[in-house]
């Protein structure tokens, strides 16, 4: 592969990814804690193989290494399953990218690249379906939590919290410190109004975590 055409299959690489990361992952729950290593993954696994390919080295040993990195967990953090499959999404496409400017096939390469960003972004949009988010308290209300005083519990959460909750269920009962540890359901916002900020402290209400499923 000329320096050229490893240049221009490098920039076509990086507009794919920065497509997929800044205008169809980004937007939903807009978390720049992944953007970096989106992209950082994306174009340097293209170079990497791009490189392979020249080499007395098999293009499947090489895939294969850059598949245990994507089954790799951060010690600081878990990855969703969200995240990680848009890191396994930023490491098949420079691989493939990198095959197809060596074949020469542009056309498959520019389709290829479409028919990915297109099913990221329908899926991305909802396409008729709709999520639910999840979030688990522990609540200190604990009179609440008798299924007589199931509506004031959900209108206690709800006015608390400021979420549309629509479903709670009761976990792990501590007597001794009089809390509950409860899991409420909610409809997940539309893209863009999801909250930027999910670190909630109200009253003796402790988050606990909250992923979007």
């Amino acid at each position: 592969m000329s320096p050229i055409d490893l240049l221009i299959g490098c920039i076509l690489n990086l507009l794919v990814a920065v497509l997929i990361v800044r205008f169809i992952y980004y937007p939903v729950k807009q978390d720049k804690n992944y953007v970096f290593t989106f992209l950082a993954f994306n174009t340097v696994v293209y170079f990497v193989v791009s490189f392979l390919t020249g080499v007395e080295l098999s293009v499947g040993f090489g895939f294969g290494l850059f598949a245990i990195f994507s089954v790799l967990r951060y010690r600081t953090a878990t990855m969703s399953t969200r995240e990680m499959t848009y890191l396994f999404v930023v490491i098949a496409i420079p691989v493939m990218n990198s095959l197809l400017m060596r074949e020469g096939a542009w056309l498959l390469l520019v389709e290829a690249n479409l028919i990915i960003v297109t099913v990221l972004y329908v899926l991305e949009q909802g396409w008729g379906f709709r999520y639910a988010a999840s979030n688990s308290i522990r609540y200190e209300r604990i009179e609440l939590i008798r299924p007589e005083n199931h509506a004031l519990l959900m209108a206690d959460l709800r006015q608390r919290t400021g979420l549309p909750i629509n479903r709670i269920e009761i976990g792990r009962i501590n007597f001794l410190e009089d809390t509950a540890e409860l899991n409420v359901y909610y409809d997940q916002p539309d893209a863009g109004q999801w909250p930027q900020d999910h670190e909630m402290v109200f009253g003796d209400i402790h988050h606990l975590s909250m992923e979007r499923k």
